[in-house]
C-alpha cells in the first residue's frame, strides 16, 4: 500500500515526502484522525518511473505522405474567390 503519513507531517515534510517517492516510486497516503484521505503516487499512467514523457510515444506513428505541405494545393484561389478583400477593408465610423 505504500506509506501513511498524517496531513500534519505532510505539510511539514512536503518536499522531503515527494522526493522520496519519485525514487522509490512507493505511494503516499495521507490521513486525516487516523483515516486515510488522500493517496498520491510517483508514477504517471503508462509510464514507468524513471522514464520521461519526451519519447515515450516513439515508434507509434506511421507517416504517409507529405505532412508539410497544404493539404489542397489550390486553397488559396478558393479562399480568395470567397472571401473578397472588401470583406476586410477597414470600415468608416458612420455619422
Amino acid at each position: 500500500m505504500g506509506k501513511m503519513v498524517s496531513a500534519t507531517e505532510f505539510k511539514a515534510k512536503s518536499l522531503k515526502l515527494i522526493d522520496e517517492m519519485e525514487r522509490s516510486g512507493e505511494s503516499l497516503t495521507i490521513t486525516r484522525r487516523g483515516k486515510p484521505s488522500l493517496t498520491l503516487s510517483a508514477r504517471r499512467a503508462g509510464v514507468p518511473v524513471g522514464q520521461s514523457l519526451f519519447g515515450c510515444m516513439q515508434g507509434s506513428v506511421k507517416i504517409l505522405g507529405d505532412i508539410v505541405g497544404p493539404i489542397d494545393p489550390d486553397w488559396e484561389a478558393e479562399w480568395l474567390a470567397n472571401n473578397p478583400a472588401e470583406l476586410y477593408a477597414p470600415r468608416t465610423p458612420s455619422k
